[in-house]
C-alpha cells in the first residue's frame, strides 16, 4: 500500500518578512502569495504483510517496527526560497499521521508543521506552511493567529501575470538562517522599522491592485518592495543577484524582487508585454535557470494506491 501526498510551494509577491516574530506579533503582519504548480512530493509504502495494526497511522506503524519507507522528491533546486522546506514538513507530518489529519482543515496541518519547526529551532514565519496546505493566491494577515483571504482576481488578470511574469533560479543557494540573524538584529535595535511597515503596506495595496486588475500598479509594487527588502540588511541581495536583475531590465523587465528572504534562490520579474522570452533567454545566458509555472488552485492533496 502506498500513500502519495504532494503539497505546492509558492512565490511572494509582497509582505514576505512580516510573518515573522517578533514584528508579526508586536504590529501585525501582512502577506500576498501565489502557491505554483511546482510540488514536494512524499510516498508513504507500506509492506502489509507486515502490518497488523489497523488504519494508515505511521507514527503507530513505526512504533512496532513494521515495514514501512518513506521517499520524498522535488523538482527544484536546493535553497531556492520557494517555501519548499515549510512544503516538504506539511508533506511529511501528513504521511506519518494520516489518521490524524487526513479529516482535517488544511490551516490545521499548516500550523502543525509551523510547530514542528519551532521545535527544531528553524527560523522563519507561517506563510510557507499555508501556501502549501490551502494552494491558491492569498492575502494572509499575521498577529496571534493567521486570517486567509482567497483572491479571486479575473481570469485575465491571472493569465495577465502567468505570461508575464519570469521566475528564475540564481544558481546561489540561500542561506536564510544566516539572514535571519542579521535581519532580526537590526530590527531589534529599530533601525529597520519602517522598511518592516513598507512591506506590509505593500501587500495591502498590492492585494487591491490584483483584484482591481491594475497590473501596472502591481508592477511598481514589486519594485517597491525589493527595495524594502534590500533595507533589512546588505545580506538580502549580492553581485549575482544584481547581475540578473541588471540583464533581465536591459531585455524587458520592469519590475523583480528576490523570493522568500532572499540572499540568493529564486528571482521574480514582470516584463513588458511581450518581452517575457526575452528575459528568459537574458536571464538563461546570464547563468541563470529559468523556472516555468502556472498559479496553483489545489493545495495539499493524497492518495491511496
Amino acid at each position: 500500500m502506498k500513500l502519495i501526498v504532494r503539497a505546492p510551494v509558492r512565490i511572494d509577491f509582497a509582505g514576505a518578512w512580516t510573518d515573522i516574530q517578533p514584528f508579526a506579533k508586536s504590529e501585525g503582519g501582512a502577506v500576498l502569495n501565489a502557491a505554483i504548480d511546482r510540488h514536494v512530493q512524499g510516498v508513504l509504502e507500506i509492506r502489509e504483510e507486515k502490518v497488523k495494526s489497523k488504519g494508515m497511522d505511521a507514527a503507530r506503524i513505526l512504533s512496532q517496527g513494521s515495514g514501512i519507507s518513506i521517499s520524498y522528491g522535488s523538482d527544484l533546486p536546493t535553497g531556492s526560497g520557494l517555501g519548499t522546506s515549510a512544503a516538504m514538513n506539511v508533506v511529511f507530518l501528513f504521511l506519518i499521521r494520516y489518521e490524524l489529519f487526513k479529516n482535517e482543515k488544511p490551516e490545521v496541518i499548516a500550523e502543525a508543521a509551523f510547530e514542528m519547526e519551532q521545535l527544531l529551532r528553524i527560523k522563519g514565519g507561517k506563510q510557507d506552511q499555508y501556501a502549501a496546505a490551502l494552494g491558491g493566491i492569498n492575502f494572509m494577515t499575521f498577529t496571534d493567529r493567521v486570517k486567509v483571504k482567497r483572491l479571486n482576481i479575473k481570469k485575465s488578470v491571472r493569465e495577465g501575470l502567468e505570461k508575464n511574469l519570469v521566475l528564475c533560479y540564481s544558481g546561489k543557494s540561500r542561506l536564510s538562517g544566516n539572514i535571519h540573524d542579521k535581519v532580526w538584529a537590526r530590527y531589534l535595535k529599530g533601525e529597520t522599522v519602517s522598511a518592516f511597515q513598507g512591506l506590509k503596506r505593500i501587500a495591502y495595496e498590492m492585494k487591491d491592485s490584483l483584484l482591481k486588475g491594475r497590473l501596472d500598479e502591481f508592477a511598481c509594487l514589486l519594485n517597491e518592495n525589493w527595495e524594502y527588502q534590500k533595507e533589512l540588511d546588505s545580506s538580502v541581495t549580492n553581485s549575482v543577484t544584481e547581475k540578473l536583475f541588471a540583464e533581465a531590465f536591459k531585455s524587458g523587465a520592469i519590475a523583480g524582487k528576490a523570493c522568500g528572504a532572499g540572499g540568493g534562490g529564486c528571482l521574480l520579474f514582470f516584463c513588458r508585454e511581450g518581452k517575457a522570452s526575452a528575459v528568459r533567454k537574458a536571464l538563461a545566458a546570464a547563468g541563470g535557470k529559468i523556472i516555468p509555472f502556472r498559479f496553483s488552485k489545489e493545495g495539499l492533496t493524497w492518495k491511496i494506491k
